[in-house]
């Protein structure tokens, strides 16, 4: 069993088994969500051509603000729209 530790301010980090990943992206629905922080958009853009060009159907999404959880719509969104999520960083 592996432990993530959720950043969601809990007292004690609730323990989940991360999902199986699937053996190819090619045919899936990826979503890539850019948190709002400074160039995540660049590395975003630069994984959906390869993303694409590998065979998946890419989707974008954007945090309004990288210092907020993202919006419960916008979780919903995703959750309903793709079967895999990368979530981008950089600065």
């Amino acid at each position: 069993m592996t432990t993530v530790l959720d950043p969601t301010g809990e007292r004690r980090p609730a323990e989940r088994a991360p999902l199986p990943r699937p053996a190819s992206l090619r045919g899936r629905t990826v979503g890539l969500l850019d948190i709002g922080k400074a160039r995540g958009d660049v590395v975003l853009d630069r994984l959906a051509e390869l993303l694409a060009a590998d065979g998946a159907t890419v989707r974008r999404y954007r945090k309004p603000t990288f210092a907020r959880v993202a919006p419960l719509d916008l979780r919903q969104r995703i959750t309903e729209q793709c079967e895999v999520v990368v979530e981008a960083l950089a600065d």
